[in-house]
């Protein structure tokens, strides 16, 4: 909405009316756009956000935020400390919260003069917040409100009738004030709250933050047509896989090295799953296409995202473009001065693996959903963990209480199996821990051991060599 005021010199300079400005606001929350990873991230994962986040931040001119959609895994969370790094945003799901439509408007407490909310009203569109000297809210002047206040105060009476506006304007705001309005967090979802917000006869509600305290007024029209959140997808493409209410934002890219299983879209997109073995991999080749290098510790990052997934180039899903996508961010990241200066690629990849091995400090419950990813095959539902370790000696004491986290999280879930795979990186194989017997798995070439588990010698990769086997086995 546009307005005028006539200068000095009769002509008419354009001034911005306070909604311009809130449009204004929630086109840039619209624009953000956020690059996230799949649930419970690894290091690929979140290095691939980070990574891809700050080359679309120099490419797209507009801001981009790398973001997790769960909890830092221990690898992940000592390579952000060793390179100095903080993590990505927390991003729980994908729906428009109320700080995406608070309009932090002007305010004024309950007993200063009605005439304070009278003018801020006039700015806002009829709308004025009374705040408690707290900080909290004490309650909204509306039009409403301000007509309810006037017949009270004024009436039908002949002679209230001949009262002054100025008299009116005289009397404190609380008396001209709709104490009963709805609060709404900031960071709670829009949608959980629309039954309410449509059965008010109310079309302002107040927002306020974790302690109470004011933080914006929200408009119905607003909360039914919220500002969706852009997203670019890294490392995934399969929606079960992705951050929850993924329908509610708008995708805009996917850039993987996993199989097929991705999401419908209302518009064409930038889609490209490719064969490496590191979504790091090809963050790094993007950003070397375009003429750049990644800063040292941001390199650091990536190298640490490419050697994880790779077990340090030594995993069958390497290629020849992971090699070549290691020698250029060893480059880049073990430059004099830098966080990694005197590290190689062996001895950076071997302290890695080394943080995110073990068993035995960490939670079973933890270890069993760090790495969860779940699947769909005909009318089986499961899911498979991965967990590395330096040697198979620690899984003897821990096998009960993980098989019991293992039961536990995948009745939760309401799987029809789970299967945990410890992994020694030392070795080069896996243990195959599943929570019940599934006469479709039978065939599957790996021997049983006494305690129950099987034996995959030389099976390190989840995506490339035991899920393949496992589909084969389901499909039958």
């Amino acid at each position: 909405m546009l307005g005028y005021l006539k200068g000095k010199d009769g002509t008419n300079s354009r001034v911005i009316h306070p909604f311009d400005e809130v449009e204004k606001r929630m086109a840039e929350a619209t624009n953000q756009i956020y690059v996230i990873g799949h649930v419970n991230p690894d290091t690929d994962s979140i290095a691939a956000a980070m990574g891809y986040a700050w080359l679309l931040q120099d490419q797209m001119g507009e801001k981009v935020v790398a973001a997790r959609a769960g909890q830092l895994n221990p690898q992940t969370t000592w390579a952000l400390k060793r390179l100095a790094l903080d993590p990505p945003l927390f991003l729980p799901d994908a729906s428009p919260r109320f700080d995406a439509i608070a309009h932090r408007f002007n305010t004024t407490s309950p007993e200063r003069p009605l005439r304070e909310a009278w003018a801020i009203a006039n700015r806002t569109g009829g709308v004025a917040p009374i705040i408690n000297p707290d900080g909290t809210p004490y309650g909204l002047i509306t039009v409403l409100s301000l007509f309810d206040f006037l017949s009270r105060s004024v009436g039908s009476h002949p002679r209230r009738e001949e009262t002054r506006i100025a008299e009116l304007l005289d009397r404190p705001c609380q008396e001209a004030c709709d104490t009963d309005v709805p609060h709404f967090q900031a960071s709670s979802r829009i949608r959980d709250a629309l039954p309410r917000i449509l059965r008010e006869e109310r079309a302002e509600f107040l927002v306020v933050d974790e302690h109470g305290s004011y933080v914006g007024i929200c408009r119905q029209r607003d909360a039914l047509h919220p500002p969706r959140l852009r997203l670019v997808l890294v490392d995934h493409n399969e929606p079960q896989q992705a951050v929850a209410a993924l329908d509610e934002a708008d995708l805009i890219e996917i850039l993987d090295h996993h199989r097929l299983g991705n999401p419908a879209t209302n518009m064409p997109i930038r889609f490209t799953v490719d064969v490496v073995g590191s979504t790091c991999t090809l963050v790094s080749e993007r950003i070397d296409e375009a003429g750049l290098s990644a800063p040292p510790a941001l390199a650091g990052l990536l190298m640490a995202g490419l050697l994880s997934d790779t077990l340090i180039l030594t995993s069958p899903t390497t290629t020849e473009r992971d090699h070549r996508a290691a020698e250029r961010l060893a480059r880049w990241a073990f430059m004099g001065g830098s966080l990694l200066d005197g590290e190689t690629v062996q001895s950076f990849g071997e302290q890695l693996l080394a943080s995110g091995a073990g068993l035995a400090t960490r939670d079973p419950a933890k270890i069993v959903s760090a790495d969860l990813k779940l699947y769909d095959v005909g009318d089986k539902r499961f899911g498979i963990s991965q967990v590395e370790v330096t040697s198979f000696n620690q899984l003897a004491e821990h096998l009960e209480p993980l098989h019991q986290a293992l039961s536990d999280m995948a009745a939760a879930k309401g799987l029809d199996f789970a299967m945990l795979m410890v992994t020694d990186v030392v070795r080069a194989a896996s243990r195959l821990l599943l929570t019940t017997e599934v006469t479709a798995l039978e065939v599957l070439p790996y021997p049983h051991l006494a305690d129950g588990t099987l034996h995959a010698k030389g099976v390190v990769s989840r995506k490339k060599q035991l899920l393949p086997a496992i589909f084969s086995a389901l499909q039958g």
